[in-house]
């Protein structure tokens, strides 16, 4: 299927505003990682803790923001997800691993004092195991007269638990139990005695990753994103000619120099899911680059006579139909993923749909101009070598 036939657009001819735009977006990422000391990165690169607290109503984020800085020896940074959920990410940064366990002890101390009831005695329900709950219910009932025993008061424990995390892992008010199976009204009475729920919900899904495995995944990422890059290159020195492994790395390096900076310049972080994303674009970007250069290697050898930029705009022009296909059809389908793939997503999502338009135009407009730019160099030193040469022999 062709959606363009016959086209004779001037590319190369166009090459010098998609040059400059790069030039830019390169130096304001550069300037961006400069001010800011590098890119932002996530827990799993950092070394640190990760909280996800859910409320019941709108998160107080500023409350939470100012009470955890106050605790904290560092400032914590308190997030929201973009999804419009009541959920919000707790960080914290520590220099080792016994300094991030008291951090996570101190944000669990202190959401409890701040929304929490810890000076009436009670247990809480929205943060707490079911193994507590049957440990703080077994005498109470034994006084109040139920007659179950340490199992049976486990199961019935097992129970509440399960109610709470089947709606989303917070209840309301105890009076929501009564939908428990074999919870009776003598044990609601207890219950209210004994318990309580928090307007929230903490410390069930907490990342904890140290320093020093934090640097060794960057670094890991790193070697992973090198190794691959080099092993193109290493490729299509082979298939093609060295200038044009060069020109398609330099243009992938283009493309993820681009993405990095984009990211600071928005001031997303970069994890684990956009080092992945990073790595399905260089090996994206470098197949839409090798299919542009074979065509420009079967038609320099059809045609011997042209010049290599027309060669490159008549190869550009036969496969620009496929280009748009297959990079219209995988940004529509990561586009979705950004628009309606949630938080855990975003990150993956953004640099994807960020590296399919860099990519594309960099394959057109930054990985053909270097190999046209080298051949033109190279040209123009083979004949001005001649000219040197008798004037030499004539003086």
């Amino acid at each position: 299927m062709e959606l363009f036939k016959n086209t004779n657009f001037d590319f190369l001819g166009y090459k010098w505003p998609f040059i400059i735009a790069s030039l830019v977006l390169t130096a304001a990422g550069f300037v961006s990682l400069g001010i800011k000391g590098g890119p932002k990165y996530g827990i799993e690169f950092k070394g640190g803790m990760l909280m996800t607290v859910k409320f019941a109503g709108t998160p107080p984020v500023e409350q939470v923001r100012q009470v955890l800085t106050s605790a904290l020896a560092s400032v914590p940074t308190v997030q929201t997800f973009e999804n419009g959920s009541n959920e919000i990410v707790i960080g914290t940064e520590g220099e080792n691993d016994n300094s991030l366990g008291r951090n996570r002890q101190i944000v669990v101390d202190t959401l409890a004092k701040t929304f929490g009831q810890p000076g009436s005695g009670k247990l809480d329900l929205n943060n707490s195991s079911s193994s507590a709950l049957a440990s703080r219910l077994l005498e109470p009932l034994q006084r109040a007269g139920v007659q179950l025993s340490q199992v049976e008061v486990e199961k019935l424990s097992a129970s509440v638990m399960q109610y709470r995390d089947e709606r989303g892992g917070l209840l309301t008010k105890i009076d929501d139990l009564k939908a428990v199976p074999g919870l009776t009204q003598q044990v609601l009475t207890v219950l209210n005695q004994e318990s309580y729920v928090a307007p929230y919900t903490a410390a069930r899904d907490i990342e904890i990753v140290g320093p020093k495995v934090g640097a060794d995944l960057r670094q890991q990422a790193i070697n992973a994103t090198l190794l691959a890059l080099g092993g193109m290159l290493v490729y299509i020195w082979f298939r093609f000619e060295w200038i044009y492994g060069v020109g398609a790395v330099l243009a992938v390096f283009h493309d993820t120099l681009i993405t990095i900076g984009i990211f600071s310049l928005m001031d997303k972080e970069i994890t684990l899911t956009v080092i992945a994303s990073l790595l399905t674009l260089v090996g994206y970007s470098m197949n839409d680059t090798i299919v542009i250069f074979d065509r420009i290697r079967e038609n320099l050898q059809l045609n011997r006579k042209e010049t290599l930029q027309d060669v490159i705009n008549r190869s550009v022009n036969q496969t620009l139909s496929r280009t748009i296909m297959t990079s219209g059809l995988t940004f529509l389908a990561v586009l979705s993923l950004f628009l309606f793939g949630g938080p855990v997503l975003h990150g993956f999502s953004l640099a994807l749909v960020i590296g399919i338009i860099i990519g594309t135009y960099s394959s057109v407009f930054v990985a053909s101009p270097l190999v046209l730019f080298w051949h033109n160099w190279a040209d123009g030193r083979k004949k001005k070598a001649p000219a040197v040469a008798g004037a030499k022999a004539r003086s």
